[in-house]
């Protein structure tokens, strides 16, 4: 996983949790599940990239 795509994965499951939290403070429910699909997509795209590691890894062996 390159480091742009970490930083950049991290970012966007900050940003999710924030968008959660703000939606619990302001009872905004379309907020806080923005916030959740945030992190969940951050969350799928750090997996993916887990794998490809993996994957290489495997092969330069």
């Amino acid at each position: 996983m390159g480091l742009g795509d970490k930083i950049s994965n991290k970012a966007q499951e900050v940003t999710g949790k924030a968008k959660e939290a703000l939606g619990d403070a302001t009872n905004n429910q379309k907020l806080q599940a923005e916030g959740v699909a945030d992190q969940a997509a951050a969350k799928t795209k750090q997996a993916g990239e887990n794998v490809k590691d993996t994957a290489k890894d495997a092969f330069d062996k």
